[in-house]
C-alpha cells in the first residue's frame, strides 16, 4: 500500500511538475510575441514639411488636375499660410515669455532673500532639462 501512495505521490509531482514548465514556455511564448507585435505596429516617422507638401501638390495634381499655374498659386497659399503661422508663433512665443517673466518677478517678490539663489539655481536646471529634451526631440 506505501508504495502504490509513494508512486501516485510522485506522478501528481511529475503532473504537475510538467504543467508548471509548459505554462512557464507558454507564457514566456507569448509575451515574446506580444513584444514583437507592438513593435511592428510603430507609426511610420512624420515626413518633413517639404516632403509632406511635394506629396500633398502631387495628389491634388492627380485627383484635382491642377495645371502649372494652379500650383504655382497654391504653392503661394501654402507659403502666406506659412508665414502667417510663424508669425502667431512669434507672437505667442513672446506672450508667453512675457508670462512666465510675471511668473518669475511673483515667485520672487514671495522669497525671502536666502531663498533667492536656491530658487535661481532650481530655475537654471529647469531649463537645462528643457533644452535637453527640445533637443532630443529634433
Amino acid at each position: 500500500m506505501p508504495k502504490s501512495k509513494l508512486s501516485a505521490f510522485f506522478s501528481l509531482l511529475l503532473v504537475f511538475a510538467s504543467g508548471a514548465l509548459v505554462g512557464a514556455f507558454a507564457h514566456r511564448l507569448y509575451m515574446v510575441s506580444t513584444v514583437t507585435a507592438l513593435k511592428q505596429q510603430q507609426p511610420p516617422p512624420r515626413p518633413s514639411p517639404e516632403e509632406f507638401r511635394k506629396h500633398q501638390v502631387e495628389e491634388l495634381k492627380q485627383r484635382v488636375g491642377l495645371d502649372d499655374k494652379q500650383v504655382a498659386d497654391y504653392n503661394l497659399i501654402l507659403d502666406s499660410t506659412r508665414q502667417q503661422f510663424d508669425q502667431l508663433h512669434d507672437k505667442m512665443s513672446a506672450e508667453g515669455r512675457h508670462i512666465r517673466d510675471e511668473q518669475v518677478e511673483k515667485v520672487h517678490a514671495i522669497l525671502r532673500p536666502e531663498q533667492l539663489p536656491l530658487y535661481e539655481k532650481w530655475r537654471a536646471e529647469r531649463e537645462a532639462e528643457r533644452k535637453k529634451r527640445d533637443e532630443h526631440k529634433k
